[in-house]
């Protein structure tokens, strides 16, 4: 944003007004003929909150990032090697590890041997993509998804993993994907947030990750565009609701004090902090009666629930979540940020990764095909992944009933769908490892700069001007779009 667009949007009321005496004329004008026809939103709502800093119309008007916690293992899951049997319990050669780095957790071991998975695998659909026998109900649908094996970073732990494929950094901090999203193209509605972030509770709880709120930060973006967090049980925002013995005329008669003692001060100082804590407080207001109709799921047919699994009416499950997505992308939340913890298979991978299957496969598959019932997958970004990938040689001893995998950042595997992602596409291709890219790799920047295509920015364009540089969601460094993904 250039340093005049920045002083428009954030000029004070009298400054406006001061600015000519056609202002008032047309706010009546506008107010007569109606917001779409002044603005050419698609709706009331857009044109009241729509930013329309996008450089072309995008496919994707909202996104649900279904993001798996800890590294789910790629060749477990997606990545088949079949190859790897006839080196079971041998060691990873020097030749295909070149020296990469290791963690602390396996980096002291005498070797290295290999687990090849102990779960069948089978190709479906006209891509044949080969699927394992742990995710039935997502094979039934990869024609409609689009697989990249081929994503890799330079991040090997948890937190600046997270950190990286969340905002484009290792370093905490920075706006998040969710935050940008909600800076470009602002909001669809009036009554809740633009970016929400769900947090859902695994079966299996082993080994769960710290997720911090950082990951949804806004960053050096504006505060109105933090994610806001919705709790799994209890009241789903704290504090949103008015205090016992308060009525709602004294709470929004307080609410009107604050608004004067707030612009009274955004005068004086100009901060335009101010303005967000402003509309912030005004939005809470309306969410009062806005979220709980979001989060009361009883008027949700028997036939949805066929289509999550009966999970979903348990609050804080991945189908509660995965169904509530669906809901708030009804009402014009623009990004869904939903966490699914347990992913981090340092051992027992043959106890624990049925269980995050099972979490995960039936709402995905359900989400989808309930987007698409309602005319909303076209314009509709569904992504699924980790921050990371796992090793094909074991933490520990190996069997072959069990295992475990350490952190590998050089190759994993994340799907799409929707929102204009090409389907039944695989792009990427791995060593007989899952150790290496050996076609068409993927860097996190260039999976940022093809997810702000599918939403109407070019990456290298869309910046945000803080202490003399312009920031942007791909950094400084190369990033390109991967066309092979786009429909």
């Amino acid at each position: 944003m250039s340093p005049l667009e920045s002083l428009l949007q954030n000029q004070t009321r009298r400054a406006l007004l001061g600015r000519g005496v056609n202002a008032v004329g047309w706010a009546a004008l506008s107010s007569l003929m109606g917001q779409n026809v002044t603005l050419g939103a698609e709706t009331a709502a857009e044109a009241v909150h729509g930013r329309g800093l996008n450089h072309f119309l995008g496919k994707a008007k909202h996104v649900i990032y279904l993001h798996m916690v800890g590294g789910p293992p790629q060749m477990d899951l997606y990545d088949y090697k079949p190859q790897m049997e006839e080196w079971y319990d041998k060691d990873l050669p020097d030749t295909i590890r070149k020296g990469q780095r290791l963690t602390t957790m396996t980096s002291g071991q005498a070797r290295f041997p290999i687990a090849p998975t102990k779960f069948k695998f089978a190709q479906h659909g006209q891509s044949g993509m080969w699927v394992t026998e742990l995710l039935p109900k997502t094979a039934s649908m990869v024609d409609d998804m689009c697989f990249i094996r081929s994503l890799n970073t330079e991040a090997i732990n948890h937190e600046p993993a997270i950190s990286y494929m969340q905002t484009g950094n290792q370093v905490t901090g920075r706006p998040c994907l969710g935050s940008w999203t909600s800076y470009g193209l602002g909001s669809l509605n009036q009554n809740l947030p633009t970016f929400v972030v769900l947090v859902a509770k695994p079966t299996n709880t082993e080994q769960v990750q710290a997720i911090s709120a950082r990951l949804w930060s806004s960053g050096y973006l504006p505060g109105e565009h933090a994610g806001v967090s919705f709790r799994s049980g209890g009241d789903p925002i704290l504090y949103i609701n008015n205090p016992e013995g308060v009525p709602a005329p004294i709470r929004r008669k307080t609410l009107d004090g604050l608004r004067r003692l707030n612009e009274v001060t955004f005068e004086k100082v100009g901060d335009p902090e101010t303005q967000t804590r402003i509309a912030q407080y005004e939005l809470a207001y309306r969410m009062q009666a806005s979220v709980p109709d979001l989060t009361d799921l009883s008027t949700e047919t028997e036939q949805t629930y066929k289509l999550y699994g009966e999970e979903a009416k348990k609050p804080g499950s991945f189908a509660h979540t995965a169904l509530l997505a669906r809901r708030m992308v009804e009402r014009g939340v623009r990004f869904i940020q939903v966490y699914h913890n347990n992913w981090d298979t340092h051992a027992n991978v043959a106890g624990r990764l049925p269980d995050q299957c099972r979490d995960v496969d039936q709402p995905c598959w359900g989400l989808i095909q309930d987007l698409k019932q309602r005319g909303l997958f076209d314009s509709t970004l569904v992504i699924w992944g980790g921050e990371f990938g796992r090793t094909i040689y074991s933490q520990g001893g190996v069997s072959r009933q069990n295992y475990g995998r350490d952190h590998h950042p050089r190759c994993y595997t994340m799907w799409m769908a929707g929102g204009g992602t090409r389907p039944g596409s695989i792009y990427g291709e791995t060593d007989d490892f899952s150790y290496n890219i050996v076609k068409d790799p993927v860097h996190i920047r260039d999976f940022h700069a093809t997810v702000l295509h599918l939403l109407g920015f070019d990456h290298e364009r869309f910046t945000y001007r803080v202490q003399g540089l312009d920031g942007r969601l791909t950094g400084v460094e190369p990033a390109k779009i991967i066309p092979e993904l786009l429909a």
